[in-house]
C-alpha cells in the first residue's frame, strides 16, 4: 500500500458513521432528544465509515438578520446538525460560493464543534469568475483556513460539462499539478468533480481518468433522469454504468430533482401513495437513489427538521427498492415528462439576473400551481373568474412586481449559468405571455 492510499483509509476509518461528540461537549443522547419520529437503526453504508445520507450545504435555513436582509440561522444549522450526526450522517458537501459564499463558514461553525476525524468535508473549487492560478489556490486554502483543518476529504471540480470547460477553468492552468500534489501530500484525500452535460463531455472527462484517477464523481441521479434527463443532460443510467463499471465511487446530487419529486402532480403522487400509503414522496426518490451499490452517499439540501427526520427514516434500516417498485418509478417518471413543467431545480446558479428577475421563484411558482391543480386553464373552466383572479394575486404576492418574468430583456446570461441546460429565456417568455393573457382575460 503506497503513502496516498494509507491516507486514503486512514481517513475512511478515522470517519466511522457512529458519531459521539462528548470531547466537544455535545452528547449523542443530548443529540438525539432534540428530533421526533426518528426510529432506532443503523445508518445505511456502501462504503466502510460513510453514510448513505449526506448532507448538502446549499440551503441551510435563513432567518431576519439586523439589517433585514437574510443571513444563516446559525443555531438553527447547529441543532440540524447535531441530529444528523447522532444518527450517521457525516458527510457534508458545502463550495464557497453557496448562500453569498456564507455557506463553508456555518457549514465550519456547526461541524467544528465535534472532532475532525468524525465529519467528512467535501467542498469544491467553484472558480467560475476567475480561473487563474493563483486565485484557484486561494480558494483552496481559503476553505482549509475556514474549516481549520489540514485536509479536505473530497475535493471537486466544481460542475464542468466537457473538456473546453475543464481546460478552460483547469487543464491549461497549472492548477491539476498543484491539486495532484496536495492529494500525494495528503491534503486532498480523495480528488473528483462534479458533472453537468452531455455524454460527449462526460466521456472527455472520463478519458482523462487515467492521468487523473478520478477518486469519486458527482453526478444528477433520480429516478427521472435515469432515463430522461433531457435537453443536453446525459441520462443517469449512463453515467452511473460507465462510473460503476470503471469503479469509481458516485455522489448522487439532485435525488429530488430540485424538490420535483417531493411534490409531483396529484395523479402521479396517487400512485406511489397506493403502493405504499405510510411513505413520503421523497422516501421514494432516496431509496431509488441508494439502491445502488456504487453509490458512497446520497446529497440532501435538508433545510427543516421535518426533511432530515423522513430521510432518517428512509436510511436507517434501509430498504432497497424491488425490482416491481424500481419499474412503478420509471412509469411514474415517464408519465412526468409528459407534464409541463420547468425543469428547475432551484440551485440558484442563475442568480442574481442582472436585471432583478427572481427566476427560481417564477419557475418554483408556475411548477407549483401546475401540481396543485390552481394552473388557470381557460375561460370556460368552472370557476374562471375567481380562479383567474386567485392565480394573479397569488403570483403578485410570491414575486414583487418588479422581479416578475416580463423584465426579462432576453440577455441569456442565465442560460449560460444553468447546469440543468433550460431555455430560460423561452420559459420565462412563455410564462410572461401566460400572464398577460390572464390579465387580459384571454388565456
Amino acid at each position: 500500500m503506497d503513502r496516498r492510499d494509507f491516507l486514503k483509509t486512514a481517513g475512511l476509518g478515522a470517519a466511522a458513521i457512529g458519531v459521539a461528540a462528548c470531547s466537544s461537549g455535545i452528547s449523542e443522547t443530548g443529540a438525539a432528544q432534540q428530533q421526533t419520529g426518528i426510529p432506532d437503526g443503523e445508518m445505511a453504508s456502501n462504503y466502510p465509515g460513510i453514510g448513505l445520507l449526506g448532507y448538502g450545504c446549499m440551503r441551510w435555513p435563513m432567518t431576519g438578520g439586523p439589517d433585514g436582509r437574510k443571513v444563516i440561522d446559525q443555531e438553527e444549522v447547529n441543532r440540524l446538525v447535531d441530529v444528523a450526526m447522532a444518527h450517521g450522517v457525516n458527510y457534508y458537501d458545502t463550495s464557497p460560493n453557496y448562500l453569498g459564499g456564507e455557506s463553508e463558514r456555518a457549514t465550519a461553525e456547526a461541524l467544528n464543534r465535534y472532532p475532525r476525524d468524525k465529519w467528512l468535508l467535501a467542498t469544491k473549487l467553484s472558480n467560475f469568475s476567475d480561473w487563474s492560478y493563483d486565485n484557484s489556490v486561494m480558494m483552496y486554502r481559503n476553505s482549509l483556513e475556514i474549516f481549520k483543518t489540514d485536509h479536505i476529504d473530497y475535493y471537486l471540480l466544481h460542475s464542468i460539462g466537457g473538456m473546453d470547460a475543464f481546460n478552460t477553468r483547469f487543464g491549461t492552468t497549472g492548477i491539476m499539478d498543484f491539486l495532484l500534489r496536495e492529494r500525494e501530500l495528503g491534503h486532498i484525500r480523495n480528488l473528483g468533480f462534479s458533472f453537468h452535460g452531455n455524454q460527449q463531455g462526460f466521456d472527455e472527462l472520463m478519458s482523462l481518468h487515467s492521468k487523473y484517477h478520478w477518486d469519486f464523481v458527482q453526478i444528477q441521479m433520480n429516478y427521472v433522469d435515469w432515463r430522461h434527463a433531457g435537453r443536453n443532460n446525459t441520462d443517469a443510467e449512463y453515467l452511473y454504468g460507465v462510473l460503476d463499471s470503471t469503479g469509481i465511487p458516485v455522489v448522487i446530487m439532485e435525488p429530488l430533482r430540485g424538490g420535483r419529486l417531493a411534490d409531483m402532480p396529484v395523479t402521479l403522487a396517487d400512485m406511489l401513495q397506493a403502493k405504499d400509503p405510510s411513505g413520503s414522496l421523497a422516501s421514494w426518490a432516496f431509496r431509488f437513489a441508494g439502491s445502488f451499490p456504487r453509490v458512497l452517499t446520497v446529497l440532501s439540501g435538508m433545510t427543516y427538521m421535518e426533511h432530515l427526520e423522513d430521510n432518517l427514516r428512509t436510511y436507517l434500516d434501509f430498504k432497497p427498492l424491488s425490482e416491481e417498485e424500481m419499474e412503478l418509478l420509471q412509469e411514474v417518471a415517464t408519465r412526468m415528462e409528459t407534464w409541463p413543467l420547468v425543469r428547475c431545480t432551484g440551485c440558484n446558479y442563475c442568480m442574481p439576473c442582472p436585471y432583478g428577475i427572481d427566476i427560481p421563484g417564477i419557475f418554483k411558482f408556475y411548477n407549483d400551481s401546475l401540481n396543485a391543480g390552481t394552473y388557470v386553464k381557460d375561460s370556460e373552466q368552472e370557476g374562471y373568474a375567481k380562479a383567474r383572479r386567485r392565480y394573479l394575486l397569488a403570483y403578485d404576492k410570491a414575486i414583487p412586481t418588479v422581479r416578475q418574468a416580463d423584465h426579462c430583456i432576453q440577455c441569456g446570461k442565465c442560460e449560460e449559468a444553468c447546469p440543468q441546460h433550460i431555455a430560460v429565456r423561452s420559459e420565462l417568455l412563455k410564462i410572461d405571455e401566460y400572464i398577460e393573457n390572464l390579465k387580459r382575460e384571454t388565456p
